[in-house]
Order: structure tokens, then sequence, then C-alpha cells
């Protein structure tokens, strides 16, 4: 109460503190950190290992299995999954939630790195890759020519590539969709042969002239001087002129056996746009930046480049995140200045003082709320400014609750300063209770484990925050401001007219109602408890899910063609569907991406490695596009190519949350390819005949054909050749040989790729007059140790925590709830036999479910307890406390008829919803409770303090309540289904508890009245 009192006696601090607060809450707010989605922060790595020419099961035995060994053994570590296809492996790493990510960071590349002698010398690369939702790209544009060489595309993407890199607030800017430049030396084997100059001889002199070894320095005098040495190759000259034999006092040099030049690789990887050959260059975003900040530095830079680029070569951004997360904080912005203006309306009963004054408490609020929040390190995206527009409709209600009772003491005549110290005096500590209850509604939220908690954490924050500073101004300021603002009256006075028809109704119709309640207690809490159990009933209709679909007008496109498909054949598809996708006025881009996923756009959708019958189409529409014009568009693509000759063309959403294969997913684990494969086919068919299922994925559904170079051992060891000798010849004669870098003087270094002579297409001609070096440098034709055979293999291995796993996925279609789908697959799965060694479990949107939901527990039961020790404190009695909860069931009743009713599932969002309209409601209840505690001990009997206290605090009660629904009525109308089901959820259990508690609570206190 000092504070109270030194803040209405002390008026020209108490201005300069509030004016303080809104500037710096301004200048906070255009300042501070911004993005479309939270920052996450996971501890999950990739192990990517390229070993060109390799079949799964051999990278599997000879990579795999030793890494995840060794990754295993390693502290805090949650699951190793690994999948290998031909020539790649990949190990995701994932570490328990909450370790420091860049230790563990250094941890794997440390371990990584002291295991390349331990595996095999012909790896082309292994390279650990931190996952981080900030690698997600803010911008992609596109160098377009049709007729620029490759040497011209190359130069300008690095020209501007420079030029992005230079700013500051972005990273790891790439170009994507152009070969890398090589030096190709292709060595006439039949000339070598009858020079009889060996391989290794050639290979080895390559090798030791491309190493750049420091001479070290040396002391002369009172100065140091470095030792330079040769040096490595500086120019193609010098590759050329590499003497590699010296026979008959002759040297011989590179260019006498081998033709050695320029040149790029072939294409694996094709980039378009709007079906023109283009070059993607992409750059992301360095996290705590201001995206809206950035965009204002590198338009110009971009607009600029653009101008400098030939006639031939055009520049196009066709994604810009900056303006996403513009038009998403715009439209939250709109929502926000609606939900204001629905809450002045419901201020109207109040008077026009009291409303200015309680209006007043919004921005001081808000500014107190977003100043707390940037000191905490939380940025502002769609959540944070979701929590901020939650907040807006229970800020005010403790001002409400104060306002109300000081104009009541004003009404009843005291004087200005009397009615404010009275009037604060007496509701203080109610104001208190019910903010606290408030916080501990959200605070739980706060905690909730793992990634999903990182994501959804900064809108509890946010609510918290902002609901604690409307309590300190409601406390502080708004009686400074009321002492100064409302109106003083001579005599008792009903208020406004618009207070006196509220109260006309509430006599008319609440109390009338009212009584009969309190006359048959027993009744209408049977009636109430009947009406809750048939709510609960109503949860398996609507059914329950995980996180909704993004509503942003972008959408994928994937293409798989059949199984060993080179990347003309995958293109020639590609083209098909472009021609398709060109009919759509909505379509304004479409980036094809021939053999490889679309560069990483989306902070849950990774980019997808290199596969030549594979191809990613990243679809935008017209911003104006909507989201259920989106999903018509979706749907009606899904039919016309579903099935389509020659491919498989999956269209598919963005999905919210974190990282999903497909929603339904069963995993089979056992250790025989074979039997996972039979297996998985009998899984196949399963969810072929399941309703609603969608894009059936069996990763061994065909087998693949492999040539094997079948040696006769005995015949290489009597003729003195070795396994690995043979193994080099083929990799050279096939792939090439990487046997070194050159650095030219700008810096830029370039793959020494040695081969054999060869035409661009390889075939089986690559065998033909193939010799390999015997111990004695005796060159022997391969033929004559080795045969050719067709073999079959399986296409990928797929590890789960160093098991050998075969997943088998489906998406949901549209009108199906993934619930019941995948609950059906279940009960199918219950009814097959597996063989003993093989099991199954479920993943996809079931696993997120689990990782998700691993929390709710503890946080309700949390949430429960916090309650009670905070009424507990407050009333000292458990008969309040179960009065004050008995008011929770009566909003699951409207919460869940409102999600029915917009056909809204019980999602994760929906559920915290849930939890915070407990708070709401709890926070509504305690005012009604306290005020019959304090008519009790006044000497009113038991029915005349419920009877009045009802009445009167009815008012206060629907006001707040009726703000709470005007603040969240713009996000629940809005087409943000992520965000939507929270306010439905909100608002249709305040309906409820509104109506059913004001009877329910009074009938519950008559029933179990507790001691005053």
């Amino acid at each position: 109460m000092k504070i109270l009192e030194y803040a209405v006696k002390f008026p020209q601090m108490t201005m300069l503190i509030a004016v303080m607060i809104i500037i710096i809450g301004i200048s906070t707010i255009l300042n501070m950190p911004r993005s479309e989605d939270p920052e996450l922060s996971e501890a999950r790595f990739q192990v990517v290992v390229v070993f060109p020419g390799t079949s799964p099961k051999d990278l599997e035995e000879l990579v795999v299995k030793p890494i995840e060994q060794k990754m295993s053994s390693l502290e805090n570590m949650k699951n190793i999954n690994s999948n290998i296809v031909d020539g790649l492996a990949i190990v995701w790493v994932l570490y328990q939630h909450g370790v420091k990510v860049d230790d563990k960071y250094q941890e794997v590349i440390r371990e990584v790195n002291n295991m390349r002698s331990e595996l095999p010398k012909e790896i082309y690369s292994i390279d650990v890759i931190k996952w981080l939702p900030s690698n997600v790209n803010i911008i992609q544009t596109a160098l377009i020519s049709e007729n620029a060489s490759n040497e011209d595309l190359k130069k300008y993407s690095k020209n501007f590539k420079d030029e992005l890199e230079k700013l500051t607030m972005l990273k790891n800017v790439k170009v994507f969709g152009l070969p890398d430049k090589t030096i190709r030396v292709e060595l006439k084997l039949d000339k070598m042969y009858q020079m009889h100059i060996p391989v290794n001889a050639v290979l080895g002199s390559i090798q030791s002239e491309s190493v750049n070894i420091p001479g070290g320095s040396v002391n002369a005098g009172t100065q140091t001087y470095n030792i330079q040495t040769s040096g490595s190759y500086g120019n193609l000259d010098e590759v050329k002129n590499t003497i590699v034999f010296s026979a008959n006092n002759r040297n011989v040099r590179l260019k006498d056996i081998a033709n050695v030049s320029f040149d790029f690789e072939k294409p694996t990887y094709v980039t378009r746009i709007n079906s023109h050959r283009c070059v993607f260059v992409v750059a992301a975003l360095k996290p705590n930046e201001n995206i809206t900040a950035a965009q204002k530095i590198y338009k110009p830079v971009i607009e600029k480049f653009k101008s400098t680029l030939p006639a031939n070569i055009d520049l196009v951004q066709n994604f810009d995140q900056a303006d996403n997360v513009d038009n998403r904080l715009a439209e939250l912005g709109i929502d926000f200045l609606i939900a204001i203006g629905l809450v002045s309306l419901t201020l109207l009963p109040l008077g026009y003082r009291s409303a200015i004054i309680v209006m007043i408490s919004i921005p001081l609020s808000l500014s107190i709320g977003i100043i707390l929040i940037n000191i905490l390190g939380y940025n502002l995206n769609q959540l944070s400014i979701v929590g901020f527009v939650v907040a807006l409709g229970l800020l005010v209600d403790d001002s409400i609750v104060v306002v109300e009772n000081i104009e009541r003491w004003l009404r009843e005549g005291h004087s200005r300063l009397d009615a404010v110290l009275k009037g604060v005096k007496q509701i203080s500590l109610a104001v208190v209770g019910c903010t606290m209850t408030l916080i501990i509604a959200f605070l739980p939220l706060v905690f909730l484990p793992e990634s999903t908690g990182d994501f959804i954490r900064s809108l509890p924050i946010a609510v918290i925050m902002t609901v604690l500073a409307s309590m300190a101004v409601a406390l502080t300021i708004i009686p400074f401001l009321s002492s100064r603002i409302l109106k003083e009256h001579e005599a008792p006075t009903e208020g406004n007219i618009f207070l006196r028809v509220l109260k006309r109704i509430i006599s008319k119709s609440y109390s009338k109602i009212l009584d009969r309640a309190l006359n048959r207690p027993v009744v209408t809490s049977l009636i109430a408890l009947i009406i809750f159990v048939g709510s609960l009933l109503l949860i398996p209709v609507i059914g329950f899910s995980l996180f909704p679909a993004s509503e942003k007008p972008q959408f994928l496109i994937e293409i798989n063609t059949q199984s060993q498909s080179n990347v003309d054949y995958t293109n020639y598809i590609t083209k098909q569907i472009e021609n398709e996708l060109k009919k759509y006025e909505e379509v304004k881009y479409y980036s094809s991406n021939v053999g490889k996923g679309n560069p990483q756009i989306y902070y849950n959708v990774l980019q997808h490695n290199e596969q030549s019958n594979y191809a990613q189409i990243f679809v935008q529409l017209d911003e104006e596009t909507g989201g259920n014009e989106k999903v018509k568009l979706i749907e009606e693509l899904r039919k016309k190519w579903t099935p389509y000759t020659g491919a498989k063309i999956e269209v598919k959403n963005f999905e919210q949350g974190p990282p999903l294969v497909a929603p339904v997913e069963v995993r089979l684990f056992g250790d025989n390819l074979d039997t996972l494969r039979t297996l998985s086919l009998k899984v196949e068919e399963l969810l072929k005949n399941t309703e609603g299922t969608l894009y059936i994925n069996n990763p061994l559904k065909n087998l693949k054909s492999d040539i094997e170079v079948k040696v006769n051992n005995e015949k290489a060891a009597l003729l003195g050749i070795s396994m690995g000798e043979i193994d080099k010849g083929v990799r050279l004669a096939v792939t090439g040989l990487d046997v070194g870098k050159m650095t030219d003087d700008e810096g830029d270094s370039y793959d020494i790729l040695v081969t054999k002579e060869k035409n661009d297409n390889q075939s089986l001609d690559a065998f033909k007059n193939l010799y390999i070096n015997n111990y004695q440098g005796t060159a022997i034709p391969l033929n004559q140790v080795s045969d050719l055979r067709l073999i079959t293999t399986p296409p990928v291995i797929n590890h789960r925590d160093k098991i050998r796993t075969v997943s088998v996925s489906a998406f949901v279609k549209e009108g199906f709830l993934s619930d019941k789908v995948i609950s059906s697959v279940i009960n199918s799965m219950e009814q097959i036999k597996l063989p003993k060694g093989y099991s199954f479990e479920m993943g996809g949107e079931l696993e997120q479910r689990k990782e998700s939901f691993s929390g709710m527990n503890n946080v309700i039961f949390a949430t429960v307890f916090l309650f009670i020790a905070i009424l507990l404190l407050e009333f000292k009695t458990y008969k309040s406390i179960l009065i004050v909860l008995s008011v929770i069931p009566l909003g699951i009743v409207g919460a869940v008829i409102a999600l029915l009713v917009t056909g809204n599932s019980l999602s994760f969002v929906a559920t915290i919803g849930l939890i915070a309209l407990a708070g709401i409601e709890v926070k509504n209840t305690i005012l009604l409770v306290d005020f019959t505690n304090q008519l009790r001990r006044e000497g009113k009997t038991l029915d005349e303090a419920i009877r009045e206290a009802g009445e009167m605090r009815f008012l206060p009660i629907i006001l707040t309540s009726l703000t709470a629904i005007g603040g969240m009525m713009p996000i629940a109308l809005s087409h943000n289904p992520l965000i939507s089901p929270l306010a439905v959820v909100i608002i249709g259990g305040l309906i409820s508890s509104t109506l059913l508690s004001r009877l329910v609570t009074p009938v519950i206190y008559k029933l179990i009245p507790p001691k005053i």
C-alpha cells in the first residue's frame, strides 16, 4: 500500500516513469531481433560420408558401423540414425536436450577426425554438419540464362556470393545448380602400358606435386626469414608438365600420356526457375538479427548487382522470408488493433473516464512486457506476438477490477482519494491472487521439455511478462490516474446508461436463475456434471493431432522416378510437371531441382541429398492466395498426378512443428534385409488398404541391380595383383580418382580428377582395355582375372540406434484425422505375427506426439498444485480451493464444443489453450469467492452473501470475460492454423465458464461453505 500511496501522492514521478516506459517499449520493439519463427537450438548433427561407387552394404560395413559404434559411446547421446544409399551415408547424431550445442559439435568433429585413419582412404569426403533452424535461407535468388556459358554463370554467381558475404548479418551464402570446375586428367592407358609406366607412379607424382609443405623459417642475424618451397600447383601448365616417370635418360611428362584440361563435371543437379535454366544463390540470417532491418540492407545490394549483369543473364529474387515476416507481423498488428477496438467496446459500461484509464494500461503493460522478453533473450516472432495478443484480452482484467471497485466507492459518495485508497486496498489481495493464478497457468508451459517446448516457449513468456506488468500497473499507475480523472459524485448514482442496462439485465435474469439454482443445489450440480461428462465424450469425435499445416502460399512437389533412373530421365519427367504448373494463374514461381532438393527455406524441411531419380519443385503462389485456396489446389494436383506414368509424384504442404517423415510411420526392426523387405511389403499393402492413407512409401519395395566385378582370387594372386589395385583401377576407369588440388593466383581451388580416356557418357565401355598393374609393375588386362555379372542389392539401408530398420510411411488424405488413421494402422499391425527377433514401432506423428506431450502430465500436475498453493495462501481453507477449482471442468465444456463447431482437433496448441483457460477461469472465480467471504465477515448470512456477491461481482467478471473474448476474437478468426485453435479454446471455454460457473460456483459454495 505504500507504493500505492507514493504513486498517488507524487504524480510528477509517476507520470515520468509511465512516459519513460512507453518510450523505451517503442524503441525496443523497433530494434529487437525479429524472425518468422522462434530461434531453436538442438544438438543434432549430420555426419555425411561421400564414397562414390560404393554399395550400401559395403558402406554399412566399412563406414557406418564404425562411426555408429564411436558415436554411441559418447555421453548424453539420445539416438543415432543412419541412412545409407549408393556412395553416400548420413549418420544423424542427436544428443539429449539441454546440452551445450557448440561443445557437442566440437566433440563430434573431434571423434570423426580421430577415426579417419580407421576408415577407407578412398573416401571422398567426411563432413559434420550442425543442424540449426537459423540455417534456413531467408533469401533465394536465381541467376537466369538460357545461353550463358558455365564459365560466365560461375563468374557472376561467385561475384554475387562475394557481395552478399560482405553483409555482416548474413551467413551461409551458397551457390546451387552449377557443376564444379575441375582439372580432368584423362590417362592414355594403352600408351602407358606400351611404355611400361605404372598407374601408381603417375598418381603418386601428381599427389606429391600438389602438396604444399611449408619450409619453415631460419634466423639470420637479427632477422627471421620464411623458407619458400616449391609449393603446390598454381596453373594448368604446371599440371601438364608434371614429371611422372623417367626411363632411358628421358623424363616423361603428364601431357605426354594424358589429356589435361579444365572441365565442368557432368551435371548431377539441374536447377530451373519457371522452366528457365538458372543457378540459385541463397543466404541465411545470423542469430539475433532483425530480419526486417537486414532486408533494408540486402535489397539494395541485390538490385545494384542486378544492374551489373550482362544482357543474357537476369536476376530474380523468388523468395524473401522478410516479406513473410512483415506480412505476418502486419496481420497480427491488424488483429491487435481490432482486439483493442473490441476491448474498448466492452469497457463502455464503466463510463468513458474509466474506459480511458483502463485503455491507458494497455500500452504501459505491453511496453513493460516487450522490454522484459527482450531482456530475457527472446525475439519478436509469430508466437511471441500471439502471446501479446492473448495477453491483450487479459492485461486489462486487473485494471477493470480496480477501476470498477474505485468507481463503486465513488458512486457511494466518497472522495476520489478515499475511493482510490479504500477501493484498491479492498481488492488488492484478490488482484494479486488472480494474477498469480493466471501466471501459474502459463508458467508450466515455459518448462515443457524437448524442442517442442523451445518452439512454444516465447508465447507463455510474453503472456506472463505482460500480465505481471499489468498487475503492477493496476496497483500503481491506474489508482494514480483514477485519482485525477474519475469524477466524484455528490450523491450515490447508478452509473451510465450502459451500466444501468447491464445491471438491469443481471438483476432480472441472472438473479432469478441464481435463486432457482440455490434452491436446488444438488440438482444444479448434477446437471453441471452431466454436461461436463457429455463434453468429454466429444473429445474422441474431434480427435487428436499435433501441429497443423502451414498457411503460407507455398508447397513442395516431390518426384521419384523408377529406381536407378538417371538424371536425364528424371529431368524429362520434371519438365512435364513444369508444363502442367504453367497452366495455373495463381502459381507465381516454381523452382525445380533435379537430382537434389531445393535449398532449405522452411525451418523443419531439410534439403534432400543428391539422388539421380529424385527431383523437387518449390511452388510459390500469389501472395493473395488464401489457405483454403492453396489446399484446394494441392488436392487437385494430387488427384491429377496420382498415379503418374513413369514416376511417383507427391504434392506436400509444409507442416508446423518438429521435422516429421510422415504422419503415419511403421518402423520394422531386424537383422536380415530379405526378411525386412518381405515384412515391409506386407506393411505397405496394409497401409494401402487403410482408409485415409496417401503416398505410401516403402524404400525396400524394389531391389536394385548392380554390376559386380567378380575377381578370381587365386588367379589374381598368381599374377601378383592385389585386390586394392583392382579396386583402384576400376574406380579410375568408371568414376575417376581425386588425387589433389590446384590453387590459382586468384585463390580458386580446383580438384584434379584422374580417369581413363573416355566419352562423356559412362557405360560398360569403361571396362574395355582396362589394365591393372601387378607388384612388378606389369600391366595385366582386368578381364584375365575377373568377370562382370549382374547382382541385386537393396537400394537403401537404414539404421536406428545401430539396428537395421525399414520405415514404411504414409500421408493422410484431406478430411481424415491422423489420429484415427494411425489407430487403425496400429490395430492392423498388432494382428501381424512377426518372426522371432523382429519387432515394430510407430514413428511419425504418434512418436512426435508422445515427445511433445511427454511433459504435459507433469505440467498439469504442477499447475494444479501451484493453483492449490496460491489459493491456500489466499483463502486458508481447502473448501475455498475446491470451490474455485470446480470452475475448470465448466470451461472444458465450451472449449470442446468450440473445437467441434470450428472443425479443429485437440492439437498441441489447443491443449495449451486449455491450460491457459484454467488460469483465466480461476482468476475470475477468485473474485467471487473472495467477495463472498468478505460479505460473510461483515455479518451477512450465507444465502445473502452468496446472492449479493454473485450480483455485484457478475459485472466485473462479465466485463473481464468479454475483454478476453474480444482480444482473442481476431486470432480465432485468422487464417493461421497454428494459433487459431488456442483462441478458439479460450473463447469457447470463457463463454461456458462465465455462464455456467456463475451458477455452479455459488451452488458449490452453498453445499460446502468454507470457514471464515
